[in-house]
C-alpha cells in the first residue's frame, strides 16, 4: 500500500483524498493542517515539524502559504510531492523548480483526466482555427478564493501564443475587441465543483469545448493516481502530460 502524508488534510479536498485512498490501494499515514481537526483515524498535525510517521509521498491540497515548509520537509526526507494547490506566485514557482532538482514534484492546476483532454483538444483547436476569437469561461462555488481559476489559466496557456493578450473580464472597456485578446471570465456561486468552457468564435460559426465536474471525487482520484506515478520517478518536474503518457504505455 502506498503511504501518503496528506497536506491540507482537514479541507474538503483532503477529506476526499482520505475517503478514496483505500480504493486506489493507498493509505493515509498522517495529515498536516494548520486548522487541526481529528476527524479520521490517522493523526493530523499543525506543522510538518511534528510529523513522526513514515510516508512514500506527500499529497498537498493546502494553500500556497504552506509551500515553503512542505518543500523543506520533502527535501530533508527525500519524499516525492504532488502539488494540487493553485494560486502560486513567481517566487513559489521558482522554489518548486529548485526543489525539483532534488525530489520528484508533480504539479497540476487540475488533476481531472477529463480536464486534461479538454486542454489537449483546446490546444489543437487553437491551431486548426487561426483567426477565431477565443474566450474562456469558468464557474466555481462561492467559497473559491482565486479568480480566474488555475484551470482557466492552464487553458489559456494551451490556446495562447506569444502575441496573445489576456483580458480578465471587460467591465469598463469602451473599445472593440482586439484580435490578439483572449478573454477570461469567472463566475462564482452556489456549490459548483467546477465548469470550464473554451469558445472559438469565427465568421458564421462557433466551436465550444467544455468540461463539467459532477463532484470533487474526480480531483481526489487524480491526485491519488499522480501520487502513485510520482512515487516511482526520479527528481524533476512532472505534469498531467507525463501521467497521461504513462497511462497509455
Amino acid at each position: 500500500m502506498l503511504k501518503i502524508l496528506l497536506s491540507g488534510a482537514c479541507g474538503r479536498m483532503g477529506r476526499q483524498v482520505a475517503n478514496l485512498a483505500e480504493d486506489e490501494q493507498a493509505v493515509i499515514a498522517c495529515g498536516v493542517d494548520v486548522h487541526v481537526e481529528q476527524w479520521s483515524d490517522f493523526p493530523v498535525y499543525p506543522s510538518f515539524s511534528l510529523v513522526q510517521e513514515e510516508a512514500d509521498v506527500i499529497v498537498d491540497f493546502s494553500r500556497p502559504e504552506s509551500l515553503s515548509a512542505l518543500l523543506d520537509y520533502a527535501k530533508v526526507h527525500h519524499l516525492p510531492v504532488v502539488l494540487a494547490s493553485t494560486g502560486y506566485n513567481e517566487e513559489d514557482l521558482a522554489a518548486i523548480r529548485a526543489a525539483a532538482k532534488e525530489i520528484p514534484i508533480f504539479r497540476s492546476a487540475n488533476l481531472s483526466l477529463g480536464v486534461y483532454v479538454l486542454k489537449t483538444l483546446a490546444h489543437q483547436a487553437a491551431q486548426l482555427l487561426p483567426g477565431f476569437d477565443i474566450e474562456i469561461i469558468e464557474k466555481h462555488h462561492n467559497q473559491k478564493i482565486d479568480a480566474p481559476s488555475g484551470t482557466a489559466l492552464m487553458l489559456y496557456d494551451a490556446v495562447s501564443n506569444p502575441d496573445t493578450v489576456p483580458v480578465f473580464g471587460r467591465n469598463g472597456r469602451t473599445q472593440k475587441r482586439e484580435k490578439q485578446e483572449i478573454g477570461l471570465h469567472a463566475i462564482r456561486g452556489g456549490t459548483v465543483p467546477g465548469e470550464h468552457e473554451v469558445g472559438f468564435y469565427g465568421p458564421s460559426e462557433v466551436v465550444t469545448l467544455s468540461h463539467s465536474a459532477q463532484d470533487r471525487s474526480i480531483f481526489a482520484r487524480g491526485a491519488l493516481r499522480a501520487a502513485r506515478f510520482v512515487a516511482k520517478q526520479q527528481p524533476g518536474e512532472y505534469s498531467m502530460d507525463d501521467l497521461a503518457k504513462d497511462m497509455v504505455k
